[in-house]
């Protein structure tokens, strides 16, 4: 397992990517690109568990550490995914402090957890490292946490305060929209969410991250406190590469 965790708490600046297609070949592509970290999408993503084994191989040929977001705060999918080595899992959509104490105990064995116990899976090496994984994995996974709703960001002091709560992650498409200011990304009160996070993780000696949709954002985002922080996809990435080299050719064609 490549581990992260520690820098994450102690402010260091990690940089990462969104990987959304479900291909092993855009994550190595990222993983060789010199992100720190890159998240592998099951929630909205295009991949499944199927492919998600093909991805975190192709991570593990590079130095990036893969986080994998599940598709919901659901103890079995945490194990699932877990089992298969990953550095950390993010959390959609917690929004009450029992729903992050519930992801923290997903995300360990006992007694600090509810994580069930299995030694032939990839996380261990298949058991050849069991005893070492057993006794380190619950300190050095990372565990992410959501807050993408107005819900969230009133209870968002007592969600940083759970223990095993490593990073307060905003996603700020499902937050604009749950504040009513869908997209409006240089809204004012999108803005005084995002100071109210930072402040919150920083309080509660936590890290603060975000999903940042267009690089204008960097400038304010990361002088907030956040530090645990993405630009871009895989699939925008793609998408907006094609659309530019479409409308190049388009320009000699005969009217």
């Amino acid at each position: 397992m490549k581990s992260i965790r520690e820098r994450a708490l102690n402010g260091e600046l990690l940089t990462g990517t969104w990987c959304n297609l479900g291909s092993s070949l855009t994550v190595e592509i990222a993983g060789l690109a010199g992100f720190d970290w890159l998240t592998i999408d099951l929630e909205h993503g295009s991949g499944g568990y199927e492919s998600l084994v093909h991805q975190l191989q192709a991570a593990d040929a590079t130095p990036v550490a893969p986080i994998v977001r599940v598709a919901w705060n659901d103890p079995p999918r945490f194990k699932r995914v877990l089992d298969l080595g990953p550095s950390g899992i993010l959390v959609p959509y917690v929004s009450t402090a029992e729903e992050a104490a519930l992801a923290a105990r997903s995300m360990r064995y006992p007694p600090d957890g509810i994580r069930g116990v299995a030694k032939l899976n990839r996380a261990s090496a298949f058991g050849q490292e069991f005893d070492d994984y057993l006794a380190t994995a619950n300190d050095r996974l990372l565990t992410v946490v959501q807050i993408e709703t107005v819900q969230a960001l009133d209870n968002v002091r007592e969600i940083a305060s759970v223990d095993g709560v490593d990073v307060l992650f905003v996603g700020p498409l499902d937050l604009t929209v749950s504040l009513g200011i869908a997209q409006q990304f240089d809204h004012p009160r999108f803005h005084a969410a995002m100071g109210t996070v930072a402040e919150a993780a920083r309080s509660a000696g936590k890290a603060a991250g975000t999903l940042m949709l267009a690089p204008s954002m960097i400038d304010w985002t990361i002088p907030l406190g956040y530090n645990f922080v993405a630009l871009g996809s895989d699939g925008g990435m793609v998408a907006r590469g094609m659309r530019e080299a479409a409308a190049t050719l388009a320009r000699y064609k005969r009217t």
